[in-house]
Formats: structure tokens, sequence, C-alpha cells
């Protein structure tokens, strides 16, 4: 991370904690071809506090898969009737696709909804997780289970923004690129969201 770029003392566990509790959802993000009727989701963004920083945990789809087959995101999915709020999806999700026990993770809170091109209104539940812990992939679903440090993620000068045609029209997108692997899309945006709810230098 080049100096000045991020407020790094956020980049802490007490840190994070004080701010959700101060702080107040950031504004929603809408992909610019969200329609305006959308499907309730929720995902988790979990947050790994590694002794030597702030990790977020990542899956790659696999390839088969009917909505986003091969992309990088977060374990979530569609709110269920039996889903009393969107943490509860968050939490759900997340077990059934990766195996993480909802008790092993702390939430912090949770960012704005993140309208998608593909017609579904996602509510970003942040949760921190203590090392040790163990995860089973549903291999369904979940090709791969990938952690990237958050303050790479986090950092501007990390980010670009691509533009895809699809149907004939534009669509502008972040993305950023670690490694081998492609972040881009919804789940790229909502990483603005939270990089932005932690003070991104504008």
């Amino acid at each position: 991370m080049q100096p000045g770029t991020f407020p790094d003392p956020l980049l802490t566990a007490p840190a994070l904690r004080q701010r959700f509790a101060e702080s107040p959802r950031p504004a929603v993000m809408r992909d610019d071809a969200a329609p305006e009727r959308l499907r309730p989701a929720a995902v988790l963004v979990p947050l790994i506090d590694r002794s030597d920083g702030l990790t977020v945990l990542l899956t790659r789809r696999t390839d088969h898969l009917h909505h986003h087959p091969g992309q990088v995101s977060f374990p979530g999915g569609r709110v269920e009737a039996g889903d009393r709020s969107p943490e509860m999806t968050a939490l759900r999700e997340t077990h059934e696709e990766i195996g993480l026990h909802p008790e092993r993770v702390e939430l912090l809170g949770s960012l704005a909804d993140y309208h998608t091109g593909t017609g579904f209104r996602v509510t970003p539940v942040v949760g921190l997780v203590q090392p040790p812990f163990e995860l089973t992939p549903d291999t369904f679903e979940v090709a791969e289970i990938f952690e990237v440090p958050l303050g790479f993620l986090i950092d501007p000068a990390n980010r670009r923004q691509e533009r895809l045609l699809i149907d004939g029209r534009e669509r502008t997108y972040y993305a950023m690129p670690w490694q081998h692997y492609h972040i881009w899309g919804a789940t790229a945006g909502m990483l603005v969201m939270l990089s932005r709810f932690l003070g991104e230098p504008r």
C-alpha cells in the first residue's frame, strides 16, 4: 500500500468494531444495469483476523453454475422464507457453501444494499472471524476458497474500472486483479463500499 492512500490504523479488529458501532451505513450502490424490481439476497463479507493482518475470505464459484459461473464472490445467496434478517441469510448461506459455523462469526454490521444488474438487492453483512476455524466447501457450488489482504482490496490504487457490452448495452464496473484471480462486478463494488465506509480518501 502506498503511504497516505488509506488510514492504516483502521485495519485492526478493535478499530473495525468501533467504526461499525459509531458510523452510519454508506449510500446504496447501484449497478448501472440494475432493474427496478429486485430480489432480496445477502452475503457475508468475512474478515479474517490473522496475526499478520486482516484478510478477506472469498470464494470462486464452480464453472457449471447458472448464475456467475467461475466468478469470485462472497459466500451468500437469496433470502429464504424462514430467514428473519439479512444476517441470518448471510450466515446460513455461508455455512451451507463453505462450512463456516455461524458461532465462529462476530457480526460487525451491514453495508448498504448493492443493486445488481442480475436483479438482486444484496445486503453485505460484515463479520469478523478469529482463527483457527475449519471450512468444508460445497463442491457443487464452490471451486476454491482463498484470502486476500484487506489492505490490498480497499486501496484505491489497486482497483480499476472496466467496461463490458451486454445485450447491446455497455456496463461499467470495478475490478481488482489479485494474483491469478479477477475480482470484479458486484464483489468488487461491495469492497469499494467497504473502503468508503472505512474512510477512503476522496
